[in-house]
C-alpha cells in the first residue's frame, strides 16, 4: 500500500527517492546479488565456473565503485582469493561524507584484507598516481597463467584511475587532451575513443596482459546503453574505433592543432599503421573473457521507482539514456511536463517522473557548475516560462474539466538532478533541486537566474538559494538520476 505524500514536503519525498536510487546501485549489494558460491561452484548471473579448475584467483578492481565491489567479492570468495589490487579515487580530507542514509548499505572497503593491495589515484584528471596504478594492474594481470582466474571489477572513473600513456606521451599531455575534450562538451564515447588510442592499457590491452588466463569482468555501468567499449575505456573489451576516428574527434572540436605535438605525432603514426591499433573483436584474447554488467542507471531508477510508489506517487521511468546538452534537455522536459500538467493536477495521486543518463554542457562562461546543476537551473527557467506553479493556468483543459482561468487548478512541482557518484563537475555538490518557490526566493535575494545560466554559474546560484545537494562521494557510479514530482498543493 502506498503512503501519503501530502504528509511530507516534496523535497523530503525527493530526498528519500534519490537515496533509494543510490542504495539500489550500492556496489557491494550488486556483487552479492550477482554472485553465489556453493562448494567450488561459482555462479555469476547464470554462468557457472568450477573454481577447482583454477590454481589462483586474482582480483583487479578499479573505478569509483572499486572499494565496494572488492568488499563484496571478499564476502563471497573469502580466502579463495590469491591476491589483488583495488584502485579507488583519492579524496580530499575536507570533502563532505556520504549521505547518512547510505551508511548501512555500503559494503566495507577491503582495507584490512591482506591479500588485496589498495591504492588511491587521481580523478577526473590523471596524474602520476594513475600511471603507477595502471602499471601495477598490468603487472598483476601478467602474473596470471593459463590455470588462473582474473576477476576484473570495473566501474566508471576507471579511465582516469588507470592511465598509462603511450610511449612518447606524458601524463600531463594526456591530461591536457582529456581536459580539452571535457570543456568542449565531447561525449563520453568520443572522449574514450581518443583516450584509448593514447593508452597502453585501454582498448582491450588489460585483457591481453592477462592472456591466456580466464578473465571475468563484472561491470557497474556509467554509460548509456552499457557500451562495454566505453566503460572505463574498455580495458578488457574489444574496440571498434580507430586512430582515424580519434583524429576525427579532435578535429570536430577544433582541438587538433592546439594539442601537444607528441599526441598529434602518435595519432598520425597510428593512422599510417606504424602504431598498433586497439584490440579488435576477432582477437583470440577475447575467447577467454566473460563479461557481465551487474548494475546500471536503470538499476538506480528502479530503486527510485519502488520508493516513490511506497510514498504514494504514481511513478514512471521515462528513460535511462538521456544525452545531449543539459539546456536542451531541460527545455524538452519542461514542455513535456506542461503538456501533462492538466491531467496530473486533477489526478487522485501525485506523479513521479524518473529519468537518467548523462547530459553534457558546452562551457562558454566563467562560472562554476556541472551538468546536473546546469540542468536544474535551465529547468527552473523553462518551468517558469510554462507558467507551472501555484497559479497554474490550465487553459489547455476543457471547461467541463475545470480549466480556463489562471489559478483554477494550482499544483506543486519539484525537479531534481544529481550524479550518482556524488560529484557534479568541478564542485563539491552532487546536483541540485528546484521547486515553484525557488524563483521567488531568488528574486528576493536579487539573483537573476538567466545571468547565472549564461555564465555557466549554476553552482553559485543554487548555493545562494540553498538548493544544492551535497552527498560527498557515494562509492558508486551509474550516471545521473533526474526526478520530477508533480502534485496538487498541500492544504
Amino acid at each position: 500500500m502506498g503512503g501519503e505524500p501530502g504528509h511530507s514536503s516534496l523535497i523530503d519525498n525527493a530526498r528519500a527517492i534519490y537515496e533509494a536510487a543510490l542504495m539500489a546501485a550500492d556496489p557491494g549489494r550488486l556483487i552479492k546479488a550477482s554472485l553465489s558460491l556453493e562448494g567450488d561452484g561459482l555462479r555469476i548471473l547464470g554462468e557457472n565456473f568450477d573454481l577447482a579448475e583454477f590454481e589462483n584467483l586474482y582480483v583487479i578492481a578499479f573505478g569509483k565503485a572499486a572499494a565496494g565491489m572488492a568488499g563484496g567479492l571478499v564476502e563471497v570468495l573469502g580466502d579463495r582469493l590469491s591476491g589483488g589490487l583495488v584502485v579507488s579515487p583519492s579524496t580530499d580530507a575536507g570533502e563532505a561524507g556520504p549521505s547518512p542514509g547510505l551508511d548501512a548499505h555500503r559494503a566495507a572497503a577491503p582495507a584490512n584484507v591482506a591479500r588485496l593491495e589498495e591504492m588511491k589515484a587521481s580523478h577526473p584528471l590523471p596524474d602520476d598516481t594513475s600511471v603507477e596504478a595502471a602499471r601495477r594492474a598490468l603487472e598483476l594481470a601478467e602474473r596470471a597463467r593459463e590455470k588462473d582466474l582474473v576477476l576484473l571489477a570495473i566501474s566508471g572513473g576507471g579511465s582516469a584511475l588507470l592511465c598509462l600513456p603511450a610511449a612518447g606521451i606524458t601524463v600531463d599531455e594526456k591530461k591536457a587532451v582529456t581536459l580539452g575534450l571535457l570543456r568542449a562538451g565531447a561525449s563520453i564515447r568520443e572522449l574514450n575513443i581518443v583516450r584509448k588510442h593514447l593508452s597502453g592499457i585501454k582498448g582491450g590491452r588489460l585483457a591481453k596482459a592477462a592472456f591466456p588466463a580466464t578473465v571475468i569482468t563484472l561491470v557497474i555501468s556509467d554509460v548509456a546503453g552499457d557500451d562495454l567499449e566505453t566503460i572505463a575505456s574498455g580495458p578488457a573489451h574489444w574496440d571498434s574505433s580507430t586512430f582515424a576516428e580519434a583524429h576525427g574527434v579532435l578535429a570536430k572540436y577544433g582541438l587538433w592543432e592546439s594539442f601537444p605535438p607528441s599526441v598529434r605525432k602518435h595519432v598520425e603514426r597510428g593512422m599510417r599503421g606504424e602504431e598498433p591499433e586497439t584490440l579488435k573483436s576477432d582477437d583470440p584474447v577475447f575467447k577467454n573473457v566473460h563479461e557481465h554488467v551487474i548494475g546500471n542507471n536503470l538499476t538506480a531508477l528502479r530503486g527510485a521507482r519502488r520508493e516513490a510508489e511506497r510514498r504514494g506517487f504514481e511513478p514512471f521511468i521515462l528513460t535511462s539514456e538521456d544525452a545531449g546538452e543539459a539546456r536542451a534537455a531541460a527545455r524538452s522536459y519542461a514542455a513535456f511536463i506542461a503538456s501533462l500538467a492538466c491531467s496530473v493536477s486533477g489526478a487522485p495521486v501525485p506523479f513521479c517522473l524518473l529519468a537518467g543518463g548523462e547530459l553534457t554542457v558546452s562551457v562558454t562562461g566563467k562560472g562554476i557548475g556541472g551538468r546536473n546543476t546546469e540542468f536544474v537551473l535551465a529547468a527552473l527557467l523553462e518551468m517558469r516560462k510554462e507558467s507551472l506553479g501555484p497559479s497554474f493556468c490550465g487553459t489547455c483543459a476543457l471547461p467541463e474539466d475545470r480549466g480556463g482561468l489562471a489559478g483554477n487548478r494550482p499544483l506543486d512541482w519539484l525537479v531534481l538532478s544529481l550524479g550518482t557518484d556524488g560529484i557534479d563537475g568541478p564542485t563539491d555538490a552532487a546536483g541540485a533541486w528546484a521547486d515553484a518557490a525557488t524563483f521567488d526566493r531568488a528574486s528576493a535575494l536579487g539573483l537573476d537566474p538567466e545571468k547565472f545560466l549564461g555564465e555557466n554559474d549554476s553552482y553559485s546560484f543554487f548555493e545562494k538559494t540553498g538548493n544544492l545537494i551535497v552527498t560527498g562521494p557515494t562509492g558508486t557510479n551509474v550516471c545521473d538520476v533526474r526526478l520530477f514530482l508533480i502534485a496538487p498543493p498541500r492544504e
